[in-house]
């Protein structure tokens, strides 16, 4: 049952191909010959012939297997085979009818895929029709019409021999006007697995179910207490209704023993559903309405997981070889997984009720080069899921070996087998499709069985995202295989834990083999350097918040999310929602700003600024530093000094002004700059930078001056006349003989006082020149508290609204 050169995800090479078309045309040889010499016989194919030979590769006719039951029979079962047959071409087909076909056992498992390949190819090898009395006949088939067909036939009957993989056709025979003879006009080719009695040793066989989505809910969050969530659209209410593709997975999954794979932010996101939440429509929000629906979903999916093993990836799936190539080298990068690491446990176990593993990587495909496992490895995880497309055999094993490999470093490499993780991929919505896929997988297993007397561990790792018709068929073959006589379940730590091959290889291939296809879909670094921008952003922001979670949890969660491997091919909407986070950010930390000042002029040597800082926030902020600087301290100086700086802290919805003591040293202009800072010392928001007109002596002091000089002249010229003329009545009163005796002052202390004369009265300096104190300059906005003082406010006041 071996094959040398049969590896997985290879396929067979030109020269096998052609070697077992000409081996098949010539075994028909001496047949053809025989036919050659009877007597009126038709020119062309009689049937039982074993060969065949048209002018297409598919014929005329179209033949569609839409169920195959069941699909491993065993003894005593009755093969049930239904579907249509359509005339594709533009004659009529009469005498027409539809027969079964069992070939050969298949023993490769490369044959399996060659066959799968040409399944409807009628110049390959054609078996003939089992007993006539197992067909289905049409008069005619009229072009462009599809007649249906059902033929049931028992097991017994169609010869099957020993333990293996048979091939199985259902073709379509009859004659056109062109050709009047019997010929096969359509055929399709699938796998019948026969194993009637129980296998020694068995396979064992685990099979992911992957719960995973694309990202769902925004950064924004309302600003109530509860912090609603906002979604980006409806999508994923319209996954988990009835009839959605994540609500069949649940429903199909709950009855089967496989292995759920599960991604933290697919369950934040349902479980936000539950209670109120907002949904983005355009400019604004509206309220979202399946909170039902949320609710129902979660609960099955409670019950589907109990006492089944669950596999958690990093919140938002990230996307290992997008991260390992592109983003190592850029700072923070790798925190961002190790942040989706860290926040597991604290999402599923609340949401499942159970614990979850986190011990698996899994890398989109299970592509993996030496960096993607650094990478997946570097956050805690020591086992990566592969495939074994990727991590392919070079030892010439001529059998598939079991899943787990030691790579090195205490990791182990858990390789899926390509053929059968890849069984379901493409579109499967019609019946026809989705039969053949179960079958080729059914038969790639069976024949994996058939290789070796070893027994086996096997992994089945499908695409993330199944869609609705994928996962039906995943089902139905998981139930038939688990159903069968071949193959045991094994949970994912067992198969990784399982004893490995020696033979097997476990050498992780360098970065340049991993596949252009995939490396051209992945993340740039641009989008990591954004992404670290981002994060800088945010945690400048944090630590002026007096309640920094409130905007930890979405915006870190929301940075996740820019990491998801569901970008994969989606580079305009990945490049958007990076957009749309950084842009909320910086409108959050705008609210938090200071108030444009227009030109201030002094109107003396000294004088006080006020700055102000507004709070748009629902939180309070602070302590954050505010310094105001001055750009040419020779001119004018900031407390003394060329910057002073004081802090501040301002409630939710409020403003707060900060005053600062200039004095100025000469006449001009001067610029200053304010600036916020946090307690870091890192800058926080956009300066505010004004003009501050300086004029040492302005024109009003010196009118005032003027004035106070002009009457003190006055003043001492008034008290030497009124001395001289007392002078000279003295000398009058000598002169005439008046009495002598003590002269009495006019203002002396034994007299009424004089009242003091305003024009002697000096003036004093500080009417003359303004000092720090001064009323507030003008063009300053009115804070919103009243400045009691020179010294900053408190936080608390009341805005006037």
């Amino acid at each position: 049952m071996a094959e040398a050169a049969d590896f997985q995800g290879t396929s067979p090479s030109p020269a096998r191909r052609w070697l077992r078309r000409t081996t098949a045309l010539l075994a028909g040889t001496p047949l053809l010959a025989g036919l050659v010499q009877l007597p009126a016989a038709g020119p062309a194919h009689a049937d039982g012939q074993s060969t065949a030979k048209a002018d297409a590769d598919s014929g005329p006719v179209a033949v569609a297997v839409d169920s195959l039951t069941p699909s491993a029979p065993t003894d005593g079962d009755t093969v049930t085979v239904s579907g249509t047959v359509t005339n594709n071409g533009k004659q009529t087909v009469t005498d027409a009818h539809v027969g079964l076909r069992v070939g050969p056992e298949v023993n490769t498992r490369s044959s399996l895929d060659a066959i799968a390949k040409d399944s409807d190819d009628l110049q390959g090898s054609i078996a003939p029709e089992i007993d006539d009395k197992y067909t289905e006949k049409f008069s005619k088939l009229t072009p462009g019409v599809a007649e249906h067909f059902n033929i049931s036939v028992p097991v017994d009957d169609l010869d099957l021999g020993g333990d293996g993989v048979y091939e199985f056709a259902v073709s379509l025979s009859g004659e056109t006007s062109a050709q009047p003879w019997e010929q096969i006009l359509g055929i399709q080719r699938t796998f019948l697995p026969w194993q009637p009695d129980g296998a020694d040793p068995v396979t064992k066989t685990t099979a992911l179910w992957p719960l995973v989505s694309t990202t769902h809910m925004a950064a924004e969050t309302g600003p109530n207490d509860e912090q609603t969530p906002v979604f980006l659209n409806d999508a994923l209410a319209k996954e988990i209704s009835p009839g959605g593709r994540l609500n069949q997975m649940v429903t199909l999954g709950k009855d089967l023993d496989v292995t759920w794979v599960v991604d933290p932010d697919l369950l934040a996101s349902v479980d936000a559903m539950t209670g109120n939440y907002r949904i983005r429509d355009g400019d604004k929000t509206v309220a979202g309405t399946h909170q039902a629906v949320a609710k129902q979903w979660l609960a099955e999916l409670q019950d589907a997981v109990a006492d089944e093993e669950v596999v958690a990836l990093p919140y938002a799936d990230p996307d290992l070889a997008s991260l390992a190539h592109n983003g190592t080298d850029v700072t923070g990068s790798l925190n961002q997984l190790k942040s989706a690491t860290d926040v597991i446990d604290n999402t599923v176990e609340p949401i499942l009720h159970m614990k979850p593993s986190t011990d698996f990587a899994w890398p989109v495909e299970g592509a993996v080069d030496r960096s993607i496992v650094k990478v997946a490895t570097s956050a805690g995880a020591d086992k990566v899921i592969s495939r074994s497309d990727s991590l392919q055999e070079t030892r010439g094993l001529p059998y598939t070996p079991s899943a787990a490999r030691p790579i090195g470093g205490g990791t182990t490499a858990v390789v899926a087998d390509a053929r059968m993780s890849r069984a379901f991929e493409g579109d499967l919505t019609k019946a026809s499709a989705s039969t053949l896929a179960v079958q080729r997988f059914l038969a790639q297993s069976l024949a994996l069985n058939l290789q070796t007397g070893k027994q086996r561990s096997v992994v089945v790792a499908p695409q993330r995202m199944p869609s609705g018709s994928q996962a039906r068929a995943m089902a139905e073959a998981l139930r038939a295989l688990q159903d069968g006589t071949w193959s045991e379940t094994q949970r994912l730590a067992a198969a990784a834990a399982a004893k490995p091959d020696p033979d097997a290889t476990t050498k992780v291939p360098a970065a340049s083999s991993y596949p252009a296809a995939l490396r051209r879909k992945e993340l740039p670094r641009s989008a990591f350097a954004q992404i670290a921008r981002t994060q800088d952003t945010l945690d400048n922001f944090k630590v002026v918040l007096s309640d920094p979670s409130r905007v930890a949890t979405p915006f870190g969660r929301a940075l996740n999310r820019e990491m998801s491997a569901s970008w994969r091919g989606r580079a305009d909407e990945a490049e958007s929602y990076r957009a749309g986070v950084k842009s909320y950010l910086d409108g959050l930390t705008g609210r938090v700003k200071l108030i444009d000042k227009s030109e201030t002029k002094l109107s003396g040597r000294s004088a006080t600024i006020p700055v102000t800082v507004q709070n748009n926030l629902v939180q309070d902020v602070g302590p954050l530093v505010l310094r105001l600087t001055s750009t040419n301290p020779t001119r004018l100086e900031i407390d003394g000094a060329d910057y002073e700086e004081q802090p501040i802290s301002v409630s939710g919805g409020h403003s707060q002004s900060v005053k600062f003591t200039t004095s100025a040293n000469a006449n001009g202009r001067a610029t200053v700059i304010a600036q916020l800072y946090t307690m870091d010392g890192r800058k926080y928001g956009e300066p505010v930078t004004f003009d501050v007109k300086v004029t040492e002596i302005t024109a009003t002091v010196m009118l005032v001056i003027g004035g106070g000089v002009l009457l003190l002249v006055l003043a001492g010229f008034r008290m030497y006349t009124q001395r001289k003329r007392a002078a000279a009545r003295e000398a009058e009163k000598n002169e005439t003989g008046e009495a002598e005796g003590p002269e009495v002052p006019k203002n002396s202390e034994d007299g009424p006082e004089k009242p003091e004369d305003p024009a002697e009265r000096p003036h004093k300096e500080s009417e003359a020149h303004p000092r720090a104190g001064d009323p507030e300059q003008p063009s300053d906005p009115t804070p919103d508290t009243a400045a009691e003082s020179a010294d900053p406010s408190g936080t608390g006041e009341r805005v006037d609204r």
